[in-house]
């Protein structure tokens, strides 16, 4: 069993990768300082992003891999001496990409410390032939070439960027996976189709629609559709029969229509509808 006195710090691997969660003793470590980890084969070093945290009590159990010991200094410069030839290299492969013509976008590159392997990360919106190019930059990078062709959100995730919230993008901070987006999220929540806030720096539907799906779909279900005949309670008893004309989802209200033409914006708890006992058992439940 793990000691009591272990914590955990988010360290990452690589400037473009996500920060993961690692075991820590009584270490003292600070954002930006450069450790060495325990990886599935062999110890690596990573970056500090997250400062040290209690592990949550359900997680105690939990085999996270372990931070071994601060990085010492010719691990470090190695470690910053080995992303600047991948900084260098991604501007290398672009600059060859471009010289043959070819529309892409070179989003990262991977030097592989071990063998002489180097993964280079694009994106395109077209098919790319790119033979005769892994020759060229196998030459320039001294290395066997791995090509990896990315969607729009893994390009935007590597390199990162500000919503329009003003915060770090989600790809990039926190997301793990992607999850599907659909246009139903949008039209479930009442936002306008036509509307370009609704796309991410991606280019795609912002992943945050799906943040408050759930709870828009469940405050639907409790309100009667568009063009549903309803009765409105007007005070001592009487009641006014119309239709709905549009709904309030977040304000669980309805804007009736009356025969005599005028509209009223009508509370869920004084409205009546055909259906209506089916939905009040799911409220009471």
């Amino acid at each position: 069993m793990e000691g009591m006195n272990d914590y955990l710090v988010g360290v990452r691997l690589r400037a473009t990768a996500q920060a993961d969660d690692y075991r820590v003793g009584d270490l003292e470590l600070h954002v930006g300082d450069l450790v060495l980890v325990e990886t599935a084969n062999e110890s690596a070093v990573g970056e500090v992003r997250r400062a040290k945290r209690e592990i949550p009590e359900a997680k105690r159990e939990r085999g996270y891999p372990r931070v071994l010991r601060p990085a010492t200094e010719a691990e470090a410069r190695a470690h910053r001496e080995r992303r600047e030839r991948e900084e260098r290299a991604i501007a290398a492969c672009q600059r060859i990409a471009r010289g043959r013509g070819l529309t892409m976008k070179v989003v990262d590159v991977e030097m592989h410390p071990v063998a002489r392997r180097a993964t280079v990360y694009f994106n395109a919106e077209e098919r790319i032939d790119f033979r005769d190019l892994v020759r060229d930059l196998a030459r320039e990078l001294r290395s066997r070439v791995e090509m990896r062709q990315i969607g729009a959100r893994d390009t935007t995730k590597i390199l990162d960027g500000i919503g329009p919230c003003g915060r770090q993008l989600c790809c990039t901070s926190h997301l793990r996976r992607f999850d599907p987006i659909s246009v139903k999220m949008a039209k479930t929540q009442d936002m306008p189709l036509t509307d370009n806030r609704l796309l991410g720096n991606c280019g795609r539907l912002k992943c945050c629609l799906l943040y408050e799906f759930s709870t828009y779909e469940e405050l639907r279900s409790r309100l009667p559709r568009v063009n549903t005949p309803c009765q409105a309670s007007c005070g001592g008893g009487g009641c006014m029969t119309g239709k709905v004309r549009s709904i309030r989802i977040l304000k669980q209200s309805v804007v009736v229509g009356f025969p005599d033409g005028t509209e009223a914006e009508v509370p869920l708890d004084q409205l009546t509808w055909e259906g209506r006992p089916h939905i009040q058992a799911q409220l009471e439940q």
